[in-house]
């Protein structure tokens, strides 16, 4: 039978038992944004440790990352991130050109001032810049190195895993996370430059610097990620890196001319 007392009176609408929408700066706990981020570091430290002695990818350096960097950025897009998440929105590449000049000026002051001096000038040197002619130091400033390290790095690291894990992770956690992976993402170029240019003799002594170029990576990261929050977008990190990784191996060729 009916109920007399709700004669007349319109009918409730049925209310849906949904989850609950997640609170801006609240950490996701949906089960996919977990698998993502944690997919994501397991990725890129196997990718550059693993994928980067193959020769293959030695010789297509920059369009293998460049592909890479595509993939991550679409794998990031369909699992829910937005351009502003990844550090790609347009509102904010002015600010992040402002910090990142800034930041990058030092760096290469430094660099030069290194070169220019006698007394540091040994500190550049580094065999994997000495054997390279005019053209290879060319093609490594201004492709392989912008290209296939910078743009991918960053991509990978200040735009998809720092999205990613902050969407599951507090700020501090996300960080320390990113940073390790960065660090460890560094152990095989770091061992292999280490043999290159004879600094470490015996297996202890290749640990001990494979583990604090590792440290030092991290920690370049950290503050790499620090520009990120700061500017909102990839424009700072891009730039500071950029200028770090660039700026090395000409000092490093200026260096070994002024010595001769």
């Amino acid at each position: 039978m009916s109920n007399p007392h709700l004669i007349g009176q319109p009918r409730q609408p049925r209310r849906h038992l949904a989850a609950p929408l997640r609170r801006p700066g609240q950490p996701s706990r949906r089960p996919a944004d977990i698998a993502f981020a944690a997919g994501a570091c397991l990725i890129l430290t196997a990718y550059n440790n693993l994928a980067g002695v193959q020769p293959w990818h030695r010789r297509w350096y920059p369009a293998v990352n460049a592909l890479a960097a595509t993939a991550a950025l679409a794998a990031a897009t369909a699992s829910g991130l937005t351009p502003a998440d990844l550090g790609l929105g347009r509102d904010r590449l002015a600010s992040g050109l402002r910090l990142g000049s800034a930041a990058a000026a030092p760096v290469v002051a430094a660099y030069a001032l290194a070169a220019l001096t006698p007394a540091t000038r040994p500190l550049l040197d580094d065999q994997r810049i000495a054997v390279l002619n005019r053209g290879q130091l060319t093609y490594h400033v201004l492709l392989r190195i912008p290209v296939g390290t910078v743009a991918w790095e960053e991509t990978a690291f200040r735009g998809v895993l720092h999205a990613a894990l902050r969407r599951v992770l507090a700020e501090p956690g996300a960080t320390a996370v990113a940073s390790v992976t960065f660090g460890l993402w560094h152990v095989r170029p770091a061992a292999e430059a280490l043999a290159l240019n004879r600094l470490a003799a015996g297996r202890g002594h290749r640990i001990a610097g494979v583990t604090a170029v590792a440290a030092g990576t991290a920690a370049a990261g950290a503050l790499l990620s620090v520009l990120r929050d700061r500017s909102g977008g990839l424009a700072a990190p891009v730039l500071l890196h950029l200028a770090a990784n660039c700026a090395g191996p000409l000092a490093s060729k200026l260096a070994r001319a002024l010595n001769h």
